[in-house]
């Protein structure tokens, strides 16, 4: 009897989790983490460099999503709130495939592809499982990609070029401008 009333029971239970998208969401931008912490050679020139473009750019898209989910008032196809505009995971998803783009792009195409399908497949399921609409996916994918994108050029213009360096220690953090 458990055997045959189990499957049932995590079926159900499935299609009404976002267990499994809470966390892909987050798979782009922790690759572009394990690849940096197994040595592999990215644009950043060091973990400073890193958090501020990339890990600046998840903060952001985060910020603005979560800004705007609480300013516009748009329920959820499956009617659970009123928290659909725009997809937090969508927009997770993006920033992360944008920084994966950006950090491994050179590596490989391959790279960007697969962190690109995924950050699709992710905005994909949210739509298919009725937990938002598509233009609330196409608006998180933008958010994501955009804000990335904006941490990106801020650093190439003025941060690189004016030679700034940043220092993360667990302790402090401390911002040094040499011209």
């Amino acid at each position: 009897m458990v055997l045959i009333v189990l499957p049932v029971r995590l079926t159900a239970q499935q299609a009404h989790s976002d267990a499994l998208d809470d966390i892909v969401q987050h798979v782009p931008m922790a690759s572009v983490v394990v690849l940096r912490a197994c040595g592999t050679e990215g644009r950043a020139a060091s973990w400073g460099e890193l958090a501020m473009t990339a890990g600046a750019g998840y903060v952001l898209a985060a910020a603005a999503t979560y800004g705007l989910k609480h300013v516009v008032d748009e329920r959820r196809p499956d009617h659970s709130d009123h928290r659909a505009f725009p997809s937090g995971h969508a927009t997770m998803a993006f920033a992360g495939a944008a920084a994966l783009r950006h950090e491994y792009g050179h590596l490989s195409p391959w790279v960007s592809i697969g962190g690109y399908a995924l950050a699709t497949l992710t905005a994909a399921d949210r739509v298919r499982r009725d937990r938002h609409y598509v233009h609330d996916v196409l608006a998180g994918a933008a958010i994501g990609t955009a804000a990335t994108e904006l941490t990106y050029y801020i650093n190439k213009r003025f941060v690189r070029a004016r030679k700034t360096e940043i220092i993360v220690a667990p302790q402090a953090m401390s911002l040094v401008v040499r011209f």
